[in-house]
């Protein structure tokens, strides 16, 4: 029996991961692709992630406002009037997004299951992405000593632990898969 024979299903998994992984950053590259990087524009979902971290700073009783940076495409966060973090577009979790949908793809289903799910976990990171962000310039204006653990440990890992628990509930629950392998 030949190896592909073999392991047909993980390499049919490597594949479908592969080419949406690659089609997701392709749309996601011609969507930056449209933003001017001479002027230093920002693109437009990390303009929505700043604002409504903005938001949520603000409903938790702090002054915070934003300014677009005229020295890169990013948006500087004030709080109490002091610089204390950019929003760039790393911060707007898109290839956060893209890596769990595909992920997702590679254990498909059924389109609609699919599809639904794809745009719930989506919803979910967004939602959890701009609290990250509201939370991190709090965190460094609170905790200034701190914002290298916030920022490269706590945070990531908090992201990425629902990203990794979502998927896990895909297979689990959602997916099918765990139905063939207790058959």
């Amino acid at each position: 029996m030949s190896i592909l024979k073999k392991n047909r299903s993980f390499f049919i998994f490597l594949a479908k991961f592969g080419l949406s992984y690659l089609l997701l950053s392709g749309i996601y590259w011609l969507y930056l692709s449209q933003y001017n990087a001479q002027l230093k524009e920002p693109d437009g979902m990390t303009r929505i992630v700043a604002q409504q971290s903005r938001d949520i700073d603000v409903f938790l009783g702090e002054n915070v406002r934003l300014e677009q940076w005229k020295t890169e495409a990013a948006f500087r966060v004030f709080v109490n009037d002091r610089n204390v973090a950019r929003v760039v577009e790393g911060c707007n979790a898109i290839s956060v997004m893209i890596l769990f949908a595909a992920f997702i793809v590679a254990f498909s289903t059924t389109f609609k299951r699919t599809a639904l799910y794809i745009i719930a976990g989506i919803v979910i990171i967004h939602i959890l992405n701009v609290i990250r962000v509201g939370l991190l310039s709090l965190g460094f204006y609170y905790y200034y000593d701190y914002r290298e653990l916030l920022h490269d440990i706590l945070f990531p890992l908090f992201i990425y632990g629902v990203v990794f628990i979502l998927w896990v509930l895909w297979v689990i629950k959602f997916s099918g898969n765990a139905a063939k392998v207790k058959a």
